[in-house]
């Protein structure tokens, strides 16, 4: 193969993972729109996340099956408590505390909100050692200061509306904030604000355990199926505590709530877990929430069509600040990955080295072709 065609083939493989997580966020916009839509006709959150995942261990489970049949290791009691544990924070608490918040704000909001999680996962990397970090170093430098101005895009987002945008496609339609009566009050507000911070933190915690469980358990699609079954056995048994006495909820029609279950079910649960561990093993936690600003964007544009939801100044200036916070910590990363990652010269050296210390012949004949 020639230089050229090496080279593209090496750009295209160290593509492969921005492709990866930018279709991650245009199918997690999607699931934003779509639920909102569907608990705005009043769907049950407990009860959408169960149909979510149920739907999403139907799709998975065959493919984990014959897909992981050769590399699916051995399951222990330890792997089994943490994977018990990660059907817990995401699909459960994660998703049912987001929901709330959403129900409470809007999709815009809602995603906005979640722009906090690269915060939290670059946090919890650092103290568990996952994510190298020298301050003296200015690839860490940009990661600390591009994560720290994702979090102050989504406040900027959230406590700073400013005037009206007058989009054409909105003009004389009814926004959701004007069916609740007006603005969303700043009680609304804050509740929404909550929920969604505690889920995202539950968010967090399930990427970096996620990474952690994938070096004893390194089948992604199994893993994939596993919490997708454990999210629905434990996200139903909650359902049935919060709906008691309330089975109507548990009905279904060929609406907006059955398509925001499949929908989510495949891209959001089947395909996303899956997503992230293949990238978090070669690129790590932090690179995966780093790009989840881009949903807000995706979402603030997609439900101003779809939803009629109004956009202020405020929230388009905190986009500005998330993308630029977006550039410095993806610049920083992709730094670490090539300092980490040896050139073919270092490669080729590494393997005499290790050859000569096998074979001292070897290393006598090397010694004596360098001295010449």
């Amino acid at each position: 193969m020639s230089n050229f065609g090496h080279g593209l083939l090496e750009r295209v493989k160290a593509a492969k993972p921005f492709f990866a997580v930018i279709f991650l966020q245009f199918g997690l916009a999607g699931m934003d729109i779509l639920s909102k839509a569907a608990l705005n006709q009043g769907m049950s959150n407990y009860v959408l996340v169960v149909y979510r995942h149920v739907v999403a261990t139907a799709v998975v489970a065959p493919f984990a099956l014959i897909l992981d049949k050769k590399i699916r290791p051995k399951m222990t009691l330890p792997i089994f408590i943490k994977i018990m544990l990660l059907g817990l924070l995401e699909p459960v608490i994660d998703q049912n505390l987001y929901f709330m918040g959403m129900r409470y704000t809007t999709a815009t909001f809602a995603a906005a909100m979640c722009n906090i999680l690269p915060a939290l996962t670059f946090a919890m990397a650092w103290i568990l050692r996952l994510e190298k970090v020298k301050l003296k170093c200015i690839r860490s430098q940009s990661k600390v200061f591009g994560t720290a101005a994702t979090v102050a895009g989504a406040m900027i987002m959230t406590l700073v509306k400013g005037p009206l945008l007058d989009l054409f496609w909105t003009r004389g339609t009814t926004s959701h904030e004007q069916q609740t009566g007006g603005a969303i009050s700043l009680q609304s507000s804050i509740k929404g604000a909550v929920m969604i911070t505690i889920g995202c933190f539950c968010w967090a915690c399930f990427m970096i355990l996620q990474s952690i469980t994938l070096k004893t358990y390194p089948a992604e699609l199994s893993l994939s199926a596993w919490i997708c079954l454990m999210g629905t056995l434990e996200g139903t048994a909650l359902a049935l505590v919060m709906e008691r006495g309330n089975s109507a909820v548990w009905a279904i029609k060929w609406d907006a709530k059955l398509l925001a279950a499949c929908y989510s079910a495949v891209f959001c649960s089947g395909l996303a877990y899956y997503i992230q561990g293949v990238v978090m093993k070669y690129r790590g936690p932090v690179f995966v929430t780093a790009f989840s600003p881009l949903s807000m964007v995706i979402v603030a544009v997609m439900s101003s069509f779809i939803l009629r939801e109004q956009l202020y100044l405020g929230r388009l200036l905190g986009a500005a600040v998330i993308i630029a916070g977006l550039y410095m910590v993806v610049w920083g990363k992709s730094k670490d990955y090539k300092s980490e990652t040896p050139t073919i010269e270092e490669e080729v050296a590494s393997t005499k080295q290790a050859q000569a210390e096998e074979n001292p012949n070897l290393q006598a004949i090397t010694i004596a072709s360098s001295g010449e």
